[in-house]
């Protein structure tokens, strides 16, 4: 019965691990959509710029107040990174924590296996070394 607890915690916490792993994933995917906001903002800053430039008197004028909300939106896009990132962390250190528990399953599986599997070599060498003894008595035993 014990072995068979076991195998069912080893099989809760292998599906644990690719729980925490599609965590982790999706908290990298996040990571990503915001990089890539932060770059398309980035870009989009240079391309006002351009504009702006080029039309100081209409498009110019407007470009201050463009360039307030585009700080203000790279900060609250860094304040997301940031806190995704802090998420990450934790979400590495919960993989790895899940990961070692299932190690230590696997461990004293593979350990109970082993000496279960001594065990059984050793009472088979025991059956065999009977079988030889009889048959060597039976040998030196004289016929009658």
């Amino acid at each position: 019965m014990a072995a068979k607890g076991l195998k069912t915690l080893i099989r809760l916490s292998k599906w644990h691990v690719d729980e925490k792993q599609r965590v982790l994933v999706a908290l990298q995917g996040r990571e990503d959509e915001i990089l890539s906001w932060i770059a398309q903002s980035e870009e989009q800053l240079k391309e006002e710029q351009r504009v702006a430039a080029e039309d100081s008197t209409g498009v110019g004028f407007a470009y201050g107040n463009f360039a307030n909300a585009w700080l203000n939106r790279r900060q609250q896009l860094f304040a997301m990174l940031d806190m995704i990132r802090a998420e990450i962390v934790r979400a590495r250190d919960e993989l790895a924590d899940a990961f070692n528990e299932l190690k230590t399953y696997e461990i004293t599986q593979r350990e109970r296996d082993r000496r279960a599997q001594a065990e059984r070599d050793k009472k088979e060498q025991a059956f065999l070394d009977e079988i030889g003894l009889n048959i060597h008595r039976r040998k030196d035993k004289p016929e009658s």
